[in-house]
């Protein structure tokens, strides 16, 4: 069993463990305990016992609950090694990992720290989003396990990466916070595609300049807002100007690299993904963009 004391009085060892800062975990604490105790929280009709009743769990703080989730987050061990870690049963580690990930989901969207998954309207990102004056739009991908299926394995291959993999499209600010992501798709979908599709772009304002690289080329025209780098073009060269141009472009939007690299500290979504269960890669991407930017918020 880990000693849970010596590792939340060290900030180093809550960084490597959990991502999180001491600060930032006391300070999330409070609404994680608020979310768990309403996802506990049935209908009369439907309880069999009062709240509490029966055999005491092995995590039982909410302090637990809550290192044990991000824990997992931050390392991506297997449940046996969590198993061992924290002395249960194989499936009560996954059974802990199930149950309290969209726990956590929900107190990272009441410290607004989630990014949008679609903007229904200007309106909408005006009020959710007003200090921002750029959207810095870019793909990134995750290694999963080969398919066995050759109808998949097709699907899922990324001639970019040269592997298998499941790609998101971000939106982050110059600030390197995440405002905005799309639902994870198989990686043989190209960048201005899978973004044409989420219509991730639509709705935001025509004063709040969009930013891309030129995976998203044909963007700018269509919409006046959109900036992409020169394309040098074929059998010709770029300008001494253009060259300085794109060099000043890419120093603005490597902000964006910035914030996958943070959301990547996350090894639930840097490493080979290997769970069974649906859509649980999107939910693993979406929960570590919201605690990346609640580092960034209570760092």
């Amino acid at each position: 069993m880990l000693n849970l004391e010596r590792i939340l009085q060290d900030d180093r060892l809550m960084r490597a463990m959990t991502g999180l800062n001491r600060r930032a975990f006391e300070e999330l604490l409070p609404s994680f305990s608020e979310a768990y105790w309403q996802s506990q929280m049935k209908p009369e009709g439907e309880r069999k016992r009062a709240p509490g009743g029966g055999r005491k769990a092995t995590l039982r703080s909410s302090c637990d609950k809550l290192f044990y989730i991000l824990l997992y987050c931050k390392c991506y061990p297997t449940f046996d090694l969590m198993s061992v870690l924290f002395g249960f049963d194989r499936s009560c580690a996954w059974d802990w990992v199930h149950g309290l990930l969209p726990v956590l989901e929900q107190a990272l969207g009441h410290k607004q720290a989630l990014p949008e998954r679609k903007v229904r309207s200007m309106e909408e990102f005006l009020e959710r989003f007003p200090e921002v004056g750029e959207v810095i739009f870019d793909g990134t991908e995750r290694p999963v396990q080969r398919p066995k299926d050759r109808d998949k394995q097709k699907e899922h291959y990324s001639g970019k990466k040269k592997r298998h993999t499941r790609k998101h499209i971000t939106g982050s600010t110059r600030k390197k916070r995440v405002i905005l992501l799309s639902k994870g798709r198989a990686g043989k979908i190209h960048d201005k595609r899978q973004l044409d599709e989420e219509d991730l772009v639509g709705n935001i304002p025509d004063e709040v300049a969009i930013e891309g690289d030129l995976g998203f080329q044909g963007l700018q025209n269509e919409f006046d807002n959109v900036h992409l780098p020169h394309k040098k073009p074929k059998g010709q060269e770029l300008s001494e100007q253009q060259k300085q141009e794109n060099r000043e472009f890419s120093r603005q939007r490597v902000k964006c690299e910035h914030a996958h690299a943070g959301i990547k500290r996350y090894r639930s979504v840097a490493d080979v993904y290997r769970n069974r269960v649906p859509d649980f890669d999107d939910r693993l991407m979406l929960n570590a963009a919201g605690l990346w930017n609640w580092y960034l918020d209570a760092a």
